[in-house]
């Protein structure tokens, strides 16, 4: 079969690979010159399934406002005349429920579990290289009140048979040493001795590579007007290159699916939460995280690359405006000089920003849709990297028609379908 896959950022990349490796003749197109350079590109290198948590949560909406006048803060709201955006908030708010938060847990689990161990196959068939270290993700606490709330997340994991440590401030430092010069700042923390770290650039070039030697082509510096169909199939994709045709699509075009989608009256609901990252050379390994930390109070993540610490964060729902905020990147100093003095060259930094497509209920939406050849792989959030190996393998095996290893329930667009569209997406679903 002939697949077009559109988007080569993480999960595009890995849905080519399984693609191609169930034997369909894989083509891939994107707008960039090259492969992993949007969302992939400057991500907080977490492979974290461990971590992997809706942030639709309890007690957000609260937060939400008293975040709104601090100086710190890890998320900001900025109106716009978009009327997605209010509907998507809408939608996160009907999540934050205990009710809700447990079971979008449970499903983001599920799949970054999975993926976790279809990376460490991925890496031991191709030997794939990306500065990865597998020394877990260390969730730093710096109140009594968010030690003793972690009681909650700890529950699902015990429920998902994921392993964790609870450490007290020393057990913190023991794990990550630099952190003893900042040891008044911290209380405790939940360590997840399974999670992973890496960059996800690095892995997305080496796998597209790898794509390429085993047939995938790609056309690059591509840009997709829009999609082609008759109603009930896609047809084909309108490009400034021509009309490309295949007999399946798959849609892994992050933040901006909803709006190939939306002409054909699919309701995708992902919006772009845009996140900031800065990445500095390593001054003193002493001083400096030995994998992932993150912190809790400002929902910042310090992973430590090869010789570069990578520290990411914030969440801003701002539409598409990708211009750089002077006072996020203040926050992302004042954290990781916070909490590992001296470990980084700052002055020496460079700042990014990108959008993550997130879902209200954080969980991705993976699988078929009213078109029955257009499949959807989007709506990963802050997890993309996480979860991206899990999704190209199960989206792979809903396009070749096997039954996935894992159950895809809850993961499906169908969850979003209103009450008279609910079957048509489950047919579509089911009989693929």
């Amino acid at each position: 079969m002939q697949v077009l896959v559109l988007g080569s950022g993480v999960i595009g990349i890995t849905s080519a690979w399984y693609l191609a490796r169930a034997g369909h003749q894989v083509s891939v197109i994107d707008r960039q010159p090259g492969a992993g350079l949007e969302t992939s590109f400057g991500n907080a290198g977490m492979i974290s399934p461990g971590y992997s948590s809706p942030w639709a949560a309890p007690g957000v909406p609260l937060k939400a406002v008293k975040w709104m006048l601090a100086k710190h803060a890890p998320l900001a709201i900025t109106p716009t005349a978009d009327p997605h955006q209010y509907r998507w908030m809408m939608r996160m708010l009907g999540n934050c429920t205990q009710a809700r938060y447990a079971v979008n847990k449970g499903r983001m689990m599920r799949l970054a579990e999975y993926s976790r161990d279809c990376l460490v196959q991925l890496r031991q068939d191709t030997g794939v290289e990306y500065e990865h270290r597998e020394k877990g993700t260390l969730q730093l606490f710096r109140s009594q009140q968010q030690l003793d709330a972690a009681s909650k997340d700890i529950h699902v994991l015990e429920s998902c048979g994921v392993p964790y440590q609870l450490l007290d401030r020393a057990g913190c430092i023991a794990h990550e040493p630099g952190l003893a010069s900042s040891a008044d700042k911290i209380v405790g923390g939940l360590l997840l001795p399974n999670d992973e770290t890496g960059d996800c650039h690095l892995f997305t070039t080496a796998l597209a590579e790898k794509c390429r030697e085993i047939g995938v082509t790609f056309h690059y510096d591509c840009h997709i007007s829009r999609l082609l169909d008759d109603g009930d199939r896609i047809t084909g994709v309108a490009t400034d290159q021509g009309i490309m045709r295949a007999d399946s699509y798959v849609l892994a075009l992050g933040s901006y699916a909803p709006q190939l989608l939306r002409p054909l009256g699919i309701d995708l609901p992902v919006y772009p939460v845009k996140g900031y990252s800065l990445t500095l050379p390593v001054a003193s390994d002493a001083r400096a995280p030995v994998s992932t930390v993150m912190d809790e109070t400002y929902k910042v993540a310090m992973t430590r690359f090869a010789d570069r610490i990578r520290v990411g964060g914030m969440a801003e729902l701002t539409g598409f405006d990708a211009s750089l905020q002077a006072k996020r990147r203040a926050t992302l100093e004042m954290v990781v000089s916070d909490l590992f003095p001296g470990g980084g060259k700052l002055e020496e930094a460079s700042f990014w920003t990108g959008f993550r497509p997130m879902t209200p209920d954080g969980t991705p939406v993976i699988g078929g849709c009213s078109r029955h050849n257009l499949f959807l792989n989007s709506g990963h959030g802050t997890l993309g990297w996480t979860m991206s190996c899990g999704s190209g393998q199960l989206l792979a095996d809903l396009v070749s028609q096997r039954k996935p290893a894992i159950s895809t329930e809850g993961l499906g667009l169908h969850r979003y379908a209103p009450n008279k569209e609910l079957r048509r997406y489950v047919d579509t679903a089911s009989a693929h």
